[in-house]
């Protein structure tokens, strides 16, 4: 915690711990779904472990963990999304698994199990990049069809087709966030997973809007009619950039691309009201593909637009932390 305000730490008892009951059984969780957007709250199930060593936090992990060991996948190895989403990767699911996964394993895992659980978070990495990165532009298209049969999917590829800004957000964070967990005795797959925040630090910053400092909805068209400055994905990947630059990951040269994405965030999209309270704008709410989600550029402008949505405001806060640490160091 920042503050080590009781009262913060609450809410993830209020809110993750009110899912858990006595025997640790998570509620209206279903382990067949093999759905890798439930895994995310593992996390602070590990926090609320740590905090209170009630046995029913860590029963709750454990689920979550065995869920990732039956996960199905594709033919290399990667997280299917969803058993729903049959041969597909997404680039939300790189945040949503692999940063509960190494954190697991570097905390309850040891020896043999613990080496090969950072190796498949560190091969998820890998094959996401080698489906989903366009070699020219250097960008992550959103999604992967390994089998090549939606209708989303290019049929030469299985690469959806447009950029799409908070999928690259959610990589970025979820490769600074995995490597608090690979030890540094583990060298080469640090080394991986280090070239990869550095070419993503080269990559996303050629298309960050020069006037405002912030990101487009579809990364590579800022000028196509009806595209906008995305809030969520500004503040992930001024996270990204921020927590890169205190780790020591990429060099000082990016300071300036940090601090121009953080003060786009302020400029741009923070309504602060006469109660001193805050809201965060421009919030792209979801976006998926499948389901009647074709993938298009005209898909990605008709999701609806919002306000103070957790997908946002989260990472807006852990932007906020990670640029005042970086502004300590600058001075």
């Amino acid at each position: 915690m920042a503050t080590d305000e009781q009262a913060y730490k609450d809410v993830i008892a209020k809110v993750t711990g009110s899912f858990i009951d006595q025997q640790g059984k998570i509620s209206a969780y279903k382990q067949s779904n093999f759905n890798i957007d439930n895994i995310p709250p593992g996390r602070n199930l590990i926090q609320l472990y740590q905090d209170t060593q009630q046995q029913q936090y860590l029963s709750a992990a454990k689920a979550l963990r065995a869920q990732l060991q039956l996960q199905p996948r594709t033919s290399q190895g990667a997280f299917w999304h969803k058993n729903k989403y049959q041969h597909q990767v997404w680039l939300d699911g790189v945040y949503m698994g692999m940063p509960f996964l190494a954190q697991y394993g570097s905390l309850f895992e040891t020896g043999h199990q613990q080496q090969e659980t950072f190796s498949e978070v560190v091969n998820e990495f890998k094959l996401t990049r080698e489906a989903l990165r366009d070699p020219k532009t250097g960008l992550y298209y959103h999604g992967w069809d390994e089998s090549k049969q939606q209708a989303w999917a290019n049929k030469q590829t299985g690469v959806s087709a447009e950029f799409w800004g908070r999928g690259m957000g959610w990589l970025a964070m979820a490769v600074v966030d995995v490597l608090d967990y690979i030890p540094a005795k583990n060298t080469e797959q640090r080394d991986t997973l280090l070239a990869m925040v550095k070419e993503l630090a080269t990559d996303i910053a050629k298309v960050q809007d020069t006037d405002t400092g912030t990101w487009w909805q579809v990364l590579d068209k800022p000028t196509a009619l009806g595209n906008y400055q995305e809030s969520t994905a500004t503040a992930m990947f001024a996270y990204f950039y921020a927590k890169a630059l205190n780790n020591g990951y990429i060099d000082a040269d990016y300071q300036g691309t940090a601090l121009a994405a953080y003060q786009g965030l302020l400029n741009q999209f923070t309504l602060v009201h006469s109660d001193g309270t805050v809201s965060m704008t421009n919030q792209c709410y979801v976006a998926g593909l499948g389901f009647g989600r074709d993938g298009s550029y005209h898909y990605y402008m008709s999701e609806p637009v919002s306000n103070n949505d957790p997908k946002g405001n989260g990472p807006f806060i852990l932007a906020s932390l990670e640029v005042a640490k970086l502004l300590a160091g600058i001075n």
